[in-house]
């Protein structure tokens, strides 16, 4: 069954490049991200997994713990991130999932249950579905789902600013608008009425039309 916002992110034991993990463990009482690929050395995930280790700092400024994961096993991992340092200037510098049996994959939906076999001889194109981003919230429940062709690299600026947008917004009981980054303006989330809003917002706010009302972003 496919999994979907709000649910609990299944937890799961696996090797990993730092050793092994029980994930809702490792998660803690962090933010996580686990994104996954179909297979080690290939062209668009080598690029995606140098950004990420690039900009890994920015992750751990918001309090969110960053996992990979690939079909291969842990040396093929190794070894892939020797050729991720060499072309991109960043090795990956946090953990990268083995999940040769294709347990995490089949209990994120992004393979068959039936599936079997060896992976090693499973092309990248046979895992083409391992391509997604799982945003997950310290109470280990989902936060965002995305899934991305193998042809385009994922865009993990958007996924920082989605995450600046669920902290926010777990905190206060407002909603983002289209384009928001971290310092607009919010919205008034919809649950709140017009005389619970105004004990927070005395000021009052903008409201071009009355479900849409609109005030500078609290602080997280």
């Amino acid at each position: 069954m496919a999994l979907a916002i709000n649910d609990t992110a299944p937890d799961f034991d696996a090797d990993t490049t730092q050793g092994r993990i029980r994930f809702h463990e490792w998660i803690g009482d962090s933010w996580a991200v686990l994104f996954s690929h179909p297979k080690d050395f290939t062209p668009v995930c080598t690029t995606e997994l140098g950004y990420m280790a690039r900009i890994k700092s920015e992750f751990d400024r918001r309090g969110v713990k960053i996992i990979g994961l690939s079909v291969d096993p842990v040396d093929r991992h190794v070894q892939w991130a020797a050729d991720i340092q060499e072309t991109q200037g960043f090795a990956p510098n946090y953990p990268m999932i083995a999940d040769t049996d294709f347990n995490v994959s089949k209990l994120y939906g992004m393979l068959p249950a039936a599936l079997s076999g060896d992976p090693a001889k499973r092309t990248p194109a046979d895992n083409q579905t391992v391509r997604n981003v799982f945003v997950i919230g310290p109470d280990k429940k989902i936060k965002l789902i995305l899934v991305y062709p193998m042809t385009t690299g994922r865009n993990f600026d958007e996924v920082l600013r989605v995450i600046d947008s669920l902290q926010l917004t777990a905190m206060h009981k407002v909603a983002t608008p289209a384009q928001w980054k971290q310092g607009d303006d919010v919205i008034i989330a919809g649950s709140v009425t017009d005389e619970e809003a105004r004990k927070t917002y005395p000021q009052g706010w903008n409201a071009p039309k009355p479900y849409i009302r609109i005030v500078p972003a609290p602080r997280v």
